[in-house]
C-alpha cells in the first residue's frame, strides 16, 4: 500500500508541481520531451509501428505527408466516432485499438513514470487502473465533429454529480506537431470544475491545445474536449492511454484478457501488473470470500 505522502513525494521528486497545478485550474496539461523523459527515437518507433499497422488493417499504405494512398469508406453500417449530422466529406479518421498488446514500445509508454504520476494524482495513487490504449489516426479533410467539435467529457456515462477526484483520466501523446489547422485537440479551460457536462455554449469557449511531436497532453475525465478538422495535408498521430478508477468500467478488458506474459515485458512489470487489475478483488470469477464450515 502506497501512502500518500509518500505519492506526494514522487510529484516533487520527478518536478511535477507546475502541471499539478495547470490540471487543478484547468483540467488539461502539456508536459514536454524534456520532462517525462520518453526518448523522441521511441516516438518514431511508434509512429512506424501505427503507419504498419494502419495499412495491415485498411489495405492502404499510409505516409505523414500525404495520408492514405488509396480512398477509404467504412461498411455503411460501421459505428463511426462522429454521428451523421457532425460528419463532414469523406472518413479522414480513425481508431486504432488495443496497442498495449501490440508491440513493447506502448507498453513502455504505458508505464512512463511522469504520465502514471499524473493518472494518480487526479484518479487517486491506490485506485488508478488501465482503461484503453488506442491511438487516433487523422489525416486531412472535413470529415469528423461538425461545429460542436464533438466536445464531451470522457466520464460522459457516469451520474452526476462529478467530485474534484477524476474517475477518468487521460494521457493523449503527440506522435506528430498538434497544430490548429492540423486538427489538434480542443478544450474548455477550466471545464472540470464545473461538474457536469457540455453545455451548449462550450463551443465558442474552446481553444487549440497546440504542442510539438513528443509532448503528452494530461487531462481530467471531467474536462470538456474534442478536436478541429484537419485542413492542411498529412497527419496527425496520437496515442491515447487512458484509465480509470477501479470502480469504472474499463474500454478494453484488461484485466480479463491481456496476455500475463506481455505484462512481463516491458521497463516496468510490476507497475504493469498493478495498472492492469490483475489482483484486484473485482470481478470476480469465483466464490472469493469465506464461508463458514460446520463443526
Amino acid at each position: 500500500m502506497r501512502p500518500a505522502s509518500t505519492f506526494q513525494n514522487t510529484i516533487y521528486e520527478l518536478g511535477l508541481e507546475r502541471y499539478v497545478l495547470e490540471l487543478e485550474l484547468n483540467g488539461l496539461t502539456v508536459v514536454p520531451p524534456e520532462v517525462h523523459g520518453f526518448g523522441m527515437d521511441r516516438f518514431d518507433v511508434m509512429v512506424e509501428l501505427i503507419l504498419k499497422r494502419s495499412e495491415e488493417l485498411t489495405g492502404s499504405s499510409f505516409s505523414l505527408e500525404r495520408g492514405p494512398s488509396r480512398k477509404l469508406a467504412f461498411p455503411p453500417a460501421a459505428n463511426v466516432l462522429a454521428g451523421k449530422d457532425s460528419d463532414r466529406g469523406e472518413q479522414t479518421q480513425f481508431l486504432l485499438q488495443r496497442l498495449a498488446s501490440y508491440h513493447r514500445v506502448f507498453r513502455d509508454l504505458a508505464v512512463n513514470p511522469v504520465s502514471v504520476a499524473l493518472m494518480r494524482h487526479m484518479i487517486g495513487p491506490r485506485a488508478t487502473r488501465f482503461s484503453s490504449h488506442n491511438s487516433f489516426v487523422k489525416w486531412q479533410g472535413e470529415f469528423g465533429y461538425g461545429p460542436s467539435l464533438g466536445l464531451h467529457a470522457d466520464q460522459n456515462a457516469m451520474p452526476l454529480p462529478w467530485g474534484r477526484m477524476a474517475l477518468t483520466a487521460n494521457t493523449n501523446w503527440c506522435l506528430t506537431d498538434y497544430t490548429k489547422d492540423g486538427g489538434a485537440f480542443a478544450y474548455v479551460p477550466g471545464s472540470h470544475r464545473s461538474g457536469g457536462r457540455p453545455t451548449h455554449d462550450a463551443p465558442r469557449k474552446a481553444v487549440p491545445v497546440e504542442a510539438p511531436k513528443g509532448s503528452v497532453i494530461v487531462f481530467h475525465g471531467a474536462t470538456w474536449h474534442g478536436a478541429f478538422p484537419r485542413v492542411i495535408p498529412g497527419m496527425r498521430l496520437s496515442v491515447a492511454n487512458y484509465h480509470r478508477h477501479l470502480m469504472v468500467t474499463s474500454q478494453e478488458d484488461i484485466q480479463g484478457s491481456f496476455p500475463r506474459e506481455l505484462a512481463e515485458d516491458c521497463d516496468n512489470p510490476e507497475l504493469f501488473r498493478e495498472l492492469c487489475g490483475f489482483d484486484d478483488g473485482f470481478p470476480y470469477k469465483q466464490q472469493s470470500d469465506r464461508i463458514p464450515k460446520a463443526v
